[in-house]
């Protein structure tokens, strides 16, 4: 399986999650860099200010200050990236203010040892030659990596902002199709799942119809199983989708909004032309049930 995807528009995951991210590129890198350069540099001066304070009230400057001094440099050269990134999902101070995270190449969150790697090679990055080791590295990266970023595997992406995203959108059941949306238990189903789903199916026209098709086949797959449902051997992973996003609004508005056989679907619409499928259509878990759908050649989405 291919890694992710890249490209402006965002990354596709073997995992089958749409980011809606971007590359960063150097000048956004820039920026980020210096606001984090700024806060550890105001904080190591607060830090290095409060240790004199102690040691002039104490009296003694002697080795036990050296030693709490050098901590607290290595903490803030060091710790602040490896802890921020760490603990708040792929991100730093500098990041959260330039709209930047960073993910493993194949689109999932970084774990500690990405961020550890990523702090350490921060010295030769940054702090060596004041940033020109990792600026010459991102602009002759296509993906803008820095030696940190090549190591530890990893990407820094820019948040892609769209009023569209935010929209109110109603996702109905295909006509014919409510027995089988109203079968299914959106109360297994995460917020977070909900979110992918939704992404998904508010951005089907911008993949290609293979890549449409392989994600909505790997998205179903977990999805039908955190749902502890075994779907039908003749419905479409997208179908599918439709009908549990479906589900999840209806259950979180109360029952409302009603399912009528002419709804509207939001931005899902039938892949290729005509109604029907670019990509052969398979099977893709469990045996069939007895839930009345549409005969398969009718297409009805």
């Amino acid at each position: 399986m291919a890694t992710a995807e890249l490209g402006t528009r965002g990354i596709v995951t073997p995992e089958a999650v749409l980011l809606e991210f971007e590359p960063a590129r150097l000048g956004t890198r820039t920026l980020q860099m210096g606001l984090d350069f700024v806060i550890q540099m105001f904080a190591l001066l607060v830090l290095l200010v409060a240790l004199g304070a102690i040691a002039g009230f104490s009296g003694s400057a002697g080795a036990a200050t050296f030693i709490l001094a050098t901590v607290a440099i290595f903490a803030i050269v060091l710790g602040y990236p490896v802890a921020c990134e760490s603990l708040l999902a792929g991100r730093t101070v500098g990041m959260m203010a330039a709209g930047l995270r960073v993910v493993t190449v194949e689109g999932a969150p970084i774990r500690f040892r990405h961020a550890a790697i990523r702090g350490a090679l921060l010295l030769v990055d940054f702090w060596i030659l004041f940033g020109a080791i990792g600026a010459i590295v991102m602009l002759f990266n296509r993906d803008s990596q820095r030696l940190g970023d090549l190591a530890a595997g990893t990407l820094v992406l820019r948040e892609r902002t769209a009023a569209k995203t935010d929209s109110a959108i109603t996702f109905m059941p295909p006509a014919g199709w409510e027995p089988y949306a109203a079968s299914l238990d959106p109360g297994r189903m995460t917020e977070e799942q909900y979110g992918l789903v939704r992404s998904f199916l508010l951005r089907v026209h911008e993949l290609s119809p293979a890549a449409r098709h392989d994600l909505a086949y790997r998205m179903a797959g977990p999805l039908a199983l955190a749902m502890n449902h075994t779907p039908p051997s003749s419905v479409h992973p997208e179908p599918f989708l439709i009908c549990a996003a479906a589900a999840y609004q209806r259950l979180h508005a109360g029952g409302d909004p009603a399912w009528g056989p002419d709804g509207p679907l939001g931005a899902y619409a039938p892949l290729g032309t005509g109604g029907g499928w670019a990509e052969p259509v398979t099977r893709w878990d469990g045996p069939s049930e007895d839930v009345p759908l549409p005969p398969p050649e009718a297409k009805p989405f």
